[in-house]
């Protein structure tokens, strides 16, 4: 075990003991060359019973970690495998745990809390839009850290998991009882965004009100039983995260994010406040014109006025030449009352996203994420929602720019597949872009799948499907000039480069070789008619031409040398 003042691996100095849990005990450690100070988390082999199963979680919170990069997540500097225990090196993170300041404080003001509740928010939807997403899974208060600033940190990720869709194995017995959701602990659903936001809720019952979830009687009741000087906003917010159903919580930690930034909008107080506005303002409107209206003309004037200021949002959004403007005044819009799902505002904003720098951000795609999920539930009942999803998953498909350089067709498609998938779910059978929706559907899944098929050798036999997705693209997409060049040179490119990558295993599976390069002589044809207006598409133009010639050699080789992979 380590003991204070030894000098580990000849350069971390133990100065003393910070904490200590069942298996592990935490310790204040100085670099003495570097003279930075670090956590260092040790857990003893003797004494654990399973200690491999400890080892592989501890090795998998510190593969998580190596690659996170947020201001409220601790980095990992070393790990250290020892014959007496596990070692990890890690940030040290200055302050208390919210726990600690609970038991010597009570129950914090609802100002604070609310502002500890939108950073842990921020970092949760970080994890969250990972890919593939990292689901917390153990949030508490022991587990959140104040810093003298006032900032936020989240520890221990002891039980943090990738998100595997339909992988019910990862939902046993993960968590801490009294925070956990209902589908942590096996048997009723798998854990995702929507479990790190019950433990949230928990969370922020505890901290709110000072009473232990975990402990008897093991129950959350609504915060205003306790002090009734607490939001009726933060009750209503509490109570829905901690929904035992899934379905029934904030879907998102951006929506989490809104109903926070409005809690106060939803306070008994305020709503008296605004009836009370409403009244005076009617009252006096009606003293005003009473010889002149009814109260059917009211309804009318009102609806009259809630379009004209609809209207004037997108006339000015329309001709506004600054781009932060121009998204500003058509989400202007659409918070006008009853306008919340019209369709011209959403499909002007994703145009106004291509058209700035033709690239759709990470910041961009939450913004419109945002939008739709807030105002989803009125959408779905109309056929705009359709329309907003199709684009919407265009929009990812061909501009969708994650970050870090990394941006490539593939990934790409992958992200717009759950669009596309909406679209199907909801579009009417004779909807126009049905088949198109499906088309991009099935090639973005096979982009998602096909790395595991290939490892468990089950890929035969996808390769055509997916092929005669793209050659529909192809033949009905790219000789479409009403479609931007960007999006024709993309899917061109996009098939090209399959028809080289997958030339054997297209054989394999049935493809003639006629047909590929029919295909890559109406490539040549499409892309060299295309009249190009900028010099990135013109690059783009010409490298798909400089490269074709090369794809034929490779279709060559494939179907003129014997046999196949299978």
């Amino acid at each position: 075990m380590l003991k204070e003042n030894e000098l580990l691996e000849g350069k971390y100095r133990i100065l003393r003991k910070i904490g200590q849990g069942g298996m592990s005990v935490v310790w204040l450690a100085l670099n003495e060359r570097a003279n930075k100070t670090w956590a260092i988390k040790e857990v003893r082999k003797d004494g654990v019973i399973n200690f491999e199963a400890v080892r592989q979680g501890l090795v998998g919170e510190t593969d998580i970690l190596k690659v996170l990069k947020h201001p409220s997540l601790p980095s990992i500097i070393d790990v250290i495998d020892t014959d007496d225990s596990l070692i990890i090196v890690m940030d040290y993170i200055e302050g208390n745990n919210l726990d600690k300041i609970l038991s010597e404080f009570g129950a914090q003001s609802q100002e604070n809390v609310v502002n500890w509740a939108l950073q842990l928010c921020d970092v949760l939807g970080y994890l969250h839009t990972r890919k593939p997403p990292i689901i917390y899974r153990d949030m508490k208060p022991a587990n959140v850290m104040l810093k003298p600033d006032g900032k936020i940190s989240l520890i221990d990720f002891g039980t943090a998991r990738e998100f595997k869709e339909k992988n019910l194995a990862d939902t046993t017995c993960l968590g801490t009882v009294g925070y956990a959701a209902p589908e942590q602990f096996g048997g009723i659903g798998q854990t995702d965004a929507r479990t790190d936001i019950y433990c949230l809720g928990a969370t922020l019952y505890h901290v709110i009100t000072g009473k232990n979830p975990s402990e008897p009687p093991y129950e959350m009741v609504p915060i205003r039983q306790i002090n009734p000087k607490l939001s009726k906003g933060l009750e209503d917010i509490i109570l829905k995260c901690t929904e035992k159903d899934p379905a029934k919580r904030y879907q998102s930690t951006s929506e989490l994010t809104y109903a926070l930034e409005h809690y106060q909008d939803q306070d008994e107080g305020l709503h008296k406040q605004y009836k009370k506005k409403l009244g005076v303002f009617i009252l006096t409107a009606v003293l005003a014109v009473v010889m002149f209206i009814a109260a059917g003309a009211a309804k009318f004037l009102e609806m009259s006025q809630s379009e004209a200021v609809y209207q004037s949002y997108m006339n000015q959004a329309d001709l506004s030449s600054d781009y932060a403007d121009k998204i500003k005044d058509y989400i202007s819009a659409l918070q006008v009352s009853g306008y919340e799902d019209k369709k011209e505002p959403y499909i002007k904003i994703m145009q106004a996203y291509k058209m700035n720098d033709s690239v759709f951000t990470v910041a961009e795609a939450k913004e419109i994420e945002k939008l739709i999920t807030l105002n989803r539930e009125k959408l779905e009942k109309t056929d705009n929602y359709v329309d907003i999803c199709f684009e919407a998953g265009k929009l990812y498909w061909y501009y969708f720019d994650y970050g870090n350089g990394a941006d490539n067709q593939i990934t790409r498609a992958k992200s717009a597949v759950v669009w596309f998938k909406e679209v199907l779910q909801h579009a009417s059978e004779d909807y126009e872009n049905i088949g198109m929706a499906k088309t991009y559907a099935e090639i973005g899944e096979f982009y998602r799948d096909i790395a595991t098929q290939i490892t468990e050798a089950n890929d035969t036999g996808k390769y055509k499907p997916f092929y005669e997705s793209l050659h529909t693209l192809l033949t009905e997409v790219v000789p479409n000039e009403s479609e931007a060049e960007i999006v024709r040179l993309e899917l061109a490119e996009m098939v090209r480069n399959t028809i080289q990558q997958y030339a054997t295993k297209l054989k394999v599976d049935g493809i003639e070789q006629k047909e590929l390069n029919s295909d890559l002589d109406l490539i040549q044809k499409f892309v060299s008619s295309i009249k190009t207006t900028t010099e990135l598409t013109e690059n783009m133009r010409v490298q798909t031409m400089q490269s074709i010639e090369d794809t034929r050699q490779m279709v060559k080789v494939a179907y003129e040398s014997g046999g196949g992979e299978r």
